[in-house]
């Protein structure tokens, strides 16, 4: 069951692209700005809406972990914001000033894609805010781009149909006619596939296009395979263009948005509809899935956002590993541990977990070195991603289990602050684990990965006093329970 729990109504013009982070939704229009809401009840947050752009924003995206925003416009200009201020970061430039149409970040952040109209591509450093490398489609508007889940390639799409792969150097691997009428999206799932008759392994892809389309891919995993785009299947439904898709995080969902205004919802192991979404009343811009709750948000040129909420069950009947156990994660089971890691898309560890015993208290004392050294986990991309996908338990095990706000909790460390101080990026952080960051000659931030523009830090007293009348608070409930 899919039901519309929200609609967000505060821009005034078409919405053009609409992003998830872990915490935050943002929304970007042809009114010029960017809006953030808080995923808790979707008010909006204080410091939005965002506004530096002279011209409509046509697409949006978050930084993997979050803490940055980007965003792109007609002005021809990538914007980079903070998303925990909206303070402006940078204003990345396209080289001809051309109408920049869609902005990505590679999965390790390390790097920003940026398109224009004119057909050139920039792949920006998100460090040192400077252009590493650029190219250029063969012919027509760059429309579409998206990052292989392993960040070692990327694919844009033209309004002339090609679908063009490129490696990280910029290197243009493979050339395909993908929509006869224009690709208009893409997205990769983050799920690998295997091919039945070889037992290859290959990233699946979907792209959309004007022919009223949806095209699901194969792109060939082994480097001695070369780099091979292999059609996959036709996803039917629309009876417009197409002009916007999206994998669900498990890869088992993918949403279609198009000019007649409807949403499909697709299982992309048997290709079928799950659902049919009808509540706009112009065309559908943009669709795109919550990271960690099952909430999805369409655009479109009505100007509003909505927000749906769905019952993951619905489209993993008969699969007793979907779905990620609701019990508190101290008391998870060995059994629910695999629960979780197949939600995550982590199916492939599930034996080396059973095999070490991990239970939920095991899961949650798990650190870099134990995923090396004790599991064995030799992929540096594998072992990131359930760090990352840890840590998040952790932060749910501390501010929903012990109730600590977050913003008292050390970025570094997650544990509650004792003296906290505030570094040149704005953000605040326990005083030992930020000089210890910076003692490891660290000048980046632990936050945005951006230069540390000075090593000063200042205490954070007003944050310090706010902390000490919370645990005030605390010690009296604990005394009267």
């Amino acid at each position: 069951m899919v039901k519309l729990i929200h609609t967000l109504a505060d821009h005034s013009d078409d919405v053009n692209y609409c992003a998830f982070s872990s915490s935050c939704l943002a929304t970007c229009s042809l009114d010029k700005t960017i809006r953030l809401y808080s995923l808790n009840n979707f008010t909006e947050l204080p410091y939005s809406p965002l506004k530096g752009h002279t011209y409509a924003v046509h697409c949006c995206c978050f930084s993997p972990s979050g803490h940055i925003l980007a965003s792109c416009s007609t002005d021809g200009t990538t914007m980079l914001w903070n998303t925990h201020n909206g303070q402006t970061l940078a204003v990345l430039k396209q080289p001809r000033g051309s109408p920049v149409r869609v902005c990505r970040f590679s999965p390790d952040s390390a790097y920003l894609v940026s398109g224009a109209a004119d057909g050139s591509i920039v792949l920006w450093n998100v460090q040192s805010l400077k252009l590493y490398r650029s190219g250029s489609v063969k012919d027509g508007s760059l429309m579409a781009c998206a990052f292989s889940p392993n960040g070692n390639l990327f694919v844009t799409g033209s309004s002339c149909g090609d679908l063009t792969i490129w490696d990280d150097k910029m290197r243009c691997l493979c050339n395909e006619k993908g929509h006869d009428l224009g690709v208009t999206c893409c997205d990769f799932s983050s799920q690998a596939v295997s091919d039945g008759e070889q037992g290859s392994r290959y990233f699946r892809m979907a792209s959309c296009g004007q022919d009223n389309q949806i095209k699901l891919w194969l792109i060939s995993l082994a480097d001695f395979l070369g780099c091979e785009l292999k059609y996959e299947c036709t996803l039917n439904g629309h009876s417009a263009p197409v002009l916007a898709c999206a994998f669900s995080y498990d890869g088992q969902m993918l949403v279609s948005g198009s000019v007649d205004k409807s949403i499909i919802i697709h299982d992309t192991k048997t290709g079928s509809i799950l659902h049919t979404l009808t509540q706009h009343t112009r065309y559908v811009t943009t669709c795109a899935f919550a990271p960690d709750i099952p909430l999805l948000a369409t655009g479109s040129m009505d100007k509003t956002v909505n927000i749906w909420q769905f019952d993951p069950k619905q489209h993993c009947a008969g699969s007793e590993l979907e779905d990620e156990p609701k019990m508190s994660i101290e008391n998870w089971s060995e059994e629910e541990v695999s629960v979780w890691l197949c939600a995550q898309g982590l199916k492939d560890l599930v034996g080396i977990f059973k095999m070490n015993n991990i239970d939920g208290k095991e899961l949650l004392s798990l650190t870099k070195h134990s995923l090396t050294n004790d599991l064995k986990i030799e992929s540096l991309g594998l072992r990131s991603k359930v760090f990352r996908k840890i840590e998040e338990l952790r932060i749910k095990v501390d501010s929903v289990s012990l109730g600590i706000p977050d913003e008292f909790l050390c970025p570094i460390t997650r544990e509650l602050m004792k003296e906290p101080v505030i570094a040149a990026d704005g953000y605040s952080y326990e005083k030992e684990a930020m000089e210890n960051w910076i003692s490891k000659k660290k000048r980046s931030s632990p936050m945005t990965n951006l230069p540390l523009q000075s090593l000063i830090l200042t205490p954070n007293r007003t944050l310090k006093m706010a902390i000490n009348r919370w645990l005030e608070t605390q010690q009296k409930y604990n005394e009267t329970t």
